[in-house]
């Protein structure tokens, strides 16, 4: 019973808040109408019932009038069965599209919101593959919900009224064993129970294994084509350190879990069908073996023996629902148990932001950029970098530097406001525009045009904008590849995607802008020269550096140092830069003097 709400609770949280958010009203009219529907064909199964008797004793007795008519009963009812079937599965599909774009859009806004996608990353592999999740689960979810719990209203509607028939028929129609009659209120009713909850009961226990196995089925199926889109992505490095045998090995190995978990679903699906097949058979026939007796021997019509075999059956079908639809309640179970798990992992994301060092907006002062005791730490609470008190002006150069795994990169996402770990205060002014490089640039799908242009809208530029910045960066052959669509990721170098995104700071001048290590891909020339057109172009924007060259130094009056302290954390620190050493004056600490081109 715990288990039964703890499913109920999961379940009314994925699926209730779409029949109250924007669309609830077409979402309940739709479920409302297909509800009706569904219960419509459960009366014109009662009214196939009542013909089943009238059709056969007219059979029996050879009352050719009555046969001709009964034909055309049966075909109204066919018809209107026909009818409500296939628009009870159209309007069926309509609602599951729209719940599935409702909760996709819910999901993506979520899971993108204020990078929730990337924390995610750093709690394990609790939600592992989340594309698969907002891609196939939340489809599996809407499919099973609406056909299992429409299914399973039929079958209560059904069982409630087939009852009722069946209990009345089972007073006209004494259990009859050998010579002896006996008169036992609703008998075929405890019959069909007894049958019933017998194979429901048995299926329990051969399916249960399968809710695990298909939980399971799906997170291999995930890794394994994860692991392909991976192998993808980085195919040049394969190749390039001759890895496809590793590859190979790695990716067999994965497979090597989808066949093993395949093989134990094989297997306990065999014994389910054996028992469901079976169990379905022996229903067709044990209402005949129930009640021939008072066919054979005793008053009891051919029409109302087809009438008692189709009642029976509904009733048997009705309480034997979980016994027929047990493997695709285990299917629906895993499902609903991957995406409660991702929602647990967006909300212990989200909860992140009550502990991460927080960004404020304010606008007063002086316009900056003031980081008070901030203390950057790890998942499993270590503290790894540590900085009392940092204050950036507009249009300043700032340098950081520190030996490998001093935690400068998580220093930057701190700044940037992803790194959730740690305490302390960052101040922004408010309004002012952040851009953060990281060292390998993303490039979505699509166009060039749109990669310059990314995150904002490839509008905001001009033609002569977007040609211009690409000669200034050196990317001037690719200005005839502007509006083509490939996968830039593969197409360009290393250093060409830090050319990209450099382009992208110019063309956005951003009012902060950081560059983790955002043109260590280039030679110290190319470097040299893009530093020189961020400081050219962007004079006001304050410019906050991590490198591990030496010839940095020269672009930036001001370095601070990432040094150990006693405890095993990092204390950023103030060093002696070249404008120390001369007059120190303020005009040299924001455009230090630049080497020639």
């Amino acid at each position: 019973m715990a288990k039964f709400r703890t499913t109920a609770k999961q379940f009314a949280r994925i699926a209730l808040p779409y029949f109250r958010g924007d669309d609830r009203w077409w979402g309940r009219g739709l479920l409302t109408v297909v509800i009706a529907l569904q219960l419509f064909q459960v009366w014109l199964n009662v009214r196939f019932n009542a013909w089943y008797n009238t059709f056969y004793t007219a059979l029996q007795e050879k009352d050719w009038n009555t046969f001709l008519y009964q034909f055309l009963v049966f075909t109204v009812l066919a018809v209107l069965f026909i009818v409500t079937a296939v628009y009870q599965l159209y309007l069926q599909q309509w609602l599951q599209i729209r719940w599935r774009r409702w909760l996709t859009e819910a999901y993506l806004g979520r899971w993108l919101a204020g990078g929730t996608h990337y924390r995610m990353r750093l709690k394990g592999d609790q939600a592992d593959n989340p594309d698969q999740r907002i891609a196939e689960d939340i489809k599996q979810f809407i499919d099973g919900t609406l056909s299992i719990g429409i299914a399973l209203l039929g079958s209560i509607v059904t069982l409630i009224s087939f009852v009722v028939i069946l209990w009345t028929l089972s007073a006209a129609t004494p259990l009859m064993i050998g010579d002896a009659s006996y008169e036992i209120p609703g008998y075929l009713v405890w019959a069909a129970l007894i049958y019933s909850a017998l194979g429901t009961w048995v299926t329990h226990l051969v399916g249960r294994p399968l809710i695990k196995l298909n939980f399971d089925q799906q997170r291999y199926e995930a890794d394994f084509r994860f692991s392909l889109v991976r192998l993808r992505e980085n195919a040049e490095e394969v190749t390039l350190l001759a890895g496809e045998p590793a590859e190979e090995e790695h990716l067999l190995d994965r497979f090597g879990h989808v066949m093993r978990n395949w093989y134990g679903i094989m297997s306990r699906t065999k014994r389910l069908t054996f028992l469901t097949a079976g169990y379905s058979q022996v229903a067709i026939i044990f209402p005949f073996l129930v009640v021939s007796p008072v066919y054979f021997f005793g008053a009891l019509t051919l029409g109302g023996l087809m009438q008692i075999a189709q009642a029976f059956s509904q009733v048997q079908s009705a309480l034997s629902f979980f016994v027929s639809a047990y493997s695709s309640i285990a299917d629906w179970k895993a499902v609903l148990d991957r995406l409660t798990g991702f929602e647990e992992s967006i909300d212990w994301a989200q909860g992140l932001d009550e502990t991460a060092p927080q960004v404020e907006f304010v606008s007063d002062g002086a316009g900056t950029l003031h980081v008070d005791q901030l203390a950057v730490g790890l998942p499993n609470g270590q503290e790894i970098v540590h900085l009392t008190d940092l204050v950036i002006k507009p249009g300043e150069r700032v340098l950081v530097t520190g030996p490998s795994g001093s935690g400068k990169t998580s220093l930057f996402r701190a700044l940037g406001g992803v790194w959730p770990f740690g305490t302390g205060t960052v101040r922004v002014p408010k309004g002012a525009s952040v851009l953060v490089l990281p060292q390998r640039p993303y490039l979505p799908l699509g166009t060039l045009r749109g990669a310059l242009a990314y995150p904002g809208g490839q509008s905001a530029f001009t033609e002569d904008e977007i040609e211009g910045v690409l000669d200034t960066v050196g990317l001037g052959d690719l200005r005839g590849e502007l509006d083509t669509t490939a996968y830039w990721a593969d197409k360009l170098s290393g250093g060409e995607q830090q050319r990209l995104s450099i382009a992208r700071a110019l063309l956005q001048k951003p009012q902060w802008l950081f560059l983790d290590e955002a043109t260590s891909a280039l030679d110290e020339a190319s470097e040299a020269k893009l530093y020189r057109l961020l400081m050219e172009t962007l004079p006001d924007t304050a410019i906050v550096s991590i490198g591990h060259r030496a010839s940095l130094t020269q672009f930036h009056g001001r370095h601070f140092r990432l040094s150990p302290d006693e405890n095993g954390a990092h204390r950023l620190a103030e060093s002696k830069t070249a404008h120390e050493a001369g007059d120190g004056s303020e005009d040299e600490r924001r455009a230090p003097a630049l080497p020639p081109a």
